[in-house]
């Protein structure tokens, strides 16, 4: 599933492609996803504008000036890829074609776990889907005070709490190893034991890791691709994600008598750390 990076990239790429275009047609050739496309959303948003283009945790929102926006997400296996012309032939699982006056974006999901749909901008908020979703990542109330208050309670390894999307949004499975190995934390520590000071480190090792990771265009594992159909390539620069058995970088320890990166499953996750470095 593309995480906050991968979602960030895809915004990035949006805006600079179709920001202020007009929508001049709409064709759904599936609509049967996680939740099923509106019968009437291309009726409801050709002929619209489009007057923004952002990113609320791993949710694309494209707002329109005729009062509605469209939330979208790209479940696991979700693509978006934008062309100049429409080629001659689509791919399987082209499911989704938006016509701008600037370019075009077709919708690819493989399983269609992902979601496609209008609300009104007034009560965007308001939205269920938004509703429980914790703090960006970037926002600057996110400090070692607000995520050790977030903690203090909570009976659950923080490799898991990490995941929990009402605590901070966007964070996934990826993101979670990598950041807590930037910051020397075991993802078998219970959250309620992290000190202020080890909070601190570990919003500052979240945030670090993400900023990379964007300038990275994402890690491109499994089915993301960037909307130009380019690869990520900060998972050239994972120290221990899918990396079993390997050494985490300047490891000074013997692989042969540690066992190297060490894989765990917490929560029906692959965790990946290093017992020496993380404790």
């Amino acid at each position: 599933m593309p995480e906050l990076p991968e979602v960030e990239t895809i915004k990035n790429a949006l805006i600079k492609a179709i920001d202020k275009a007009n929508i001049i047609s709409v064709r759904v050739f599936n609509n049967r996803f996680r939740k099923i496309i509106p019968d009437d959303f291309a009726k409801r948003i050709e002929g619209s504008q489009i007057i923004m283009i952002s990113r609320r945790a791993k949710y694309l929102i494209i707002t329109l000036n005729n009062g509605l926006s469209i939330i979208w997400h790209l479940g696991m296996s979700g693509k978006i890829k934008i062309f100049d012309s429409l080629p001659q032939k689509l791919e399987k699982h082209d499911h989704v074609i938006i016509e701008t006056d600037k370019c075009f974006l077709v919708y690819n999901d493989a399983r269609r776990f992902g979601m496609l749909e209008y609300v009104e901008t007034a009560n965007l908020e308001k939205n269920p889907i938004f509703t429980h979703i914790g703090i960006e990542p970037f926002d600057k109330k996110l400090n070692g005070l607000f995520l050790f208050n977030k903690l203090k309670n909570k009976k659950i390894p923080i490799k898991v709490a990490l995941l929990d999307q009402s605590i901070i949004n966007g964070i996934g499975n990826i993101y979670a190893s990598e950041a807590l190995f930037d910051a020397g934390i075991s993802p078998l520590r219970n959250s309620d034991d992290l000190t202020q000071k080890e909070c601190e480190t570990l919003v500052r090792s979240v945030q670090k890791i993400l900023q990379k990771a964007i300038e990275a265009g994402g890690s491109s594992i499994h089915d993301y691709k960037k909307p130009d159909g380019s690869l990520g390539y900060f998972q050239n620069m994972h120290c221990v994600y899918n990396k079993t058995g390997q050494k985490c970088p300047l490891c000074t320890c013997d692989v042969f008598e540690t066992g190297g990166i060490k894989k765990i499953t917490q929560a029906g996750r692959s965790t990946f750390y290093c017992a020496v470095k993380q404790k």
